[in-house]
């Protein structure tokens, strides 16, 4: 097996993830995530080992995603997709209505907008999601707990002033 080969077969499903996160849409993802591993050959020798070979894949998948949504701007509007079934993660989501969630989850700032639909959506523990961005597992705890926070603080903002 090329080492290629074995980089695709390890981080395979952490790009998948990520750019599902971002694109809310299976086959895109997928074909996405092809794409990402293309551009990751073809620019392998730009890797210098100062991160992590997941942080590097997905700074590639970011790009192939912004490139994608520069070609087809249509696809950048929120798609209907469905919220995952309530968990410990998704308590303070699973309440309210998914439009309202998914408008309030993109007025969000950054980081925290990013963090959220890859945990949520994405799935990716906290380690994982450190690792994308170069901090830290509890970096990015806190800042998934303040973006929570925030939305609900928003819900019972909204909630008591009907």
């Amino acid at each position: 097996m090329t080492e290629m080969e074995e980089i695709y077969r390890q981080h395979a499903v952490t790009v998948y993830r990520y750019l599902l996160s971002m694109t809310h849409d299976e086959s895109l993802a997928e074909e996405l995530t092809q794409e990402t591993f293309y551009q990751a050959v073809r620019t392998l020798d730009r890797y210098d080992g100062s991160c992590a070979v997941s942080t590097w894949l997905c700074a590639v998948a970011k790009n192939v995603y912004r490139r994608h949504c520069r070609k087809h701007p249509e696809t950048v509007e929120i798609q209907e997709w469905n919220l995952p079934g309530p968990g410990s993660e998704e308590t303070v989501l699973a309440s309210a209505e998914r439009v309202d969630i998914l408008r309030r989850l993109h007025l969000l700032p950054e980081p925290g907008r990013e963090i959220m639909y890859l945990r949520i959506y994405g799935t990716l523990s906290f380690r994982e999601i450190g690792e994308i961005f170069g901090k830290s597992e509890n970096w990015a705890r806190v800042t998934y707990y303040r973006a929570r926070e925030r939305l609900r603080k928003e819900f019972e903002h909204d909630k008591d002033s009907m």
